[in-house]
């Protein structure tokens, strides 16, 4: 990871056409504006974090429903025997 310290207004660019400017700087955060192409996606991490989060309960649900399904299954091939 590369650290940088950067004061009110400066700059950091990324490639050729992302730029990151420290646009306000108050109460211990710190506000960023961001200049990319349309075909750049920019996401704050804790979105990330929450959607990966809910995709894990998703497929934790998921795979108990199939157990379930497949307990229900076993059992009725075994009542068929």
């Amino acid at each position: 990871m590369l650290v940088l310290t950067r004061k009110l207004g400066e700059n950091v660019v990324i490639g050729d056409e992302i730029s990151v400017k420290v646009v306000n700087i108050e109460n211990n955060k710190v506000q960023l504006g961001i200049h990319a192409p349309s075909s750049v996606t920019i996401y704050r991490q804790e979105l990330i974090d929450k959607v990966r989060q809910q995709n894990k309960s998703s497929v934790i649900l998921h795979k108990s429903e199939i157990r379930d399904a497949a307990v229900q299954l076993k059992n009725i091939l075994n009542h068929k025997n």
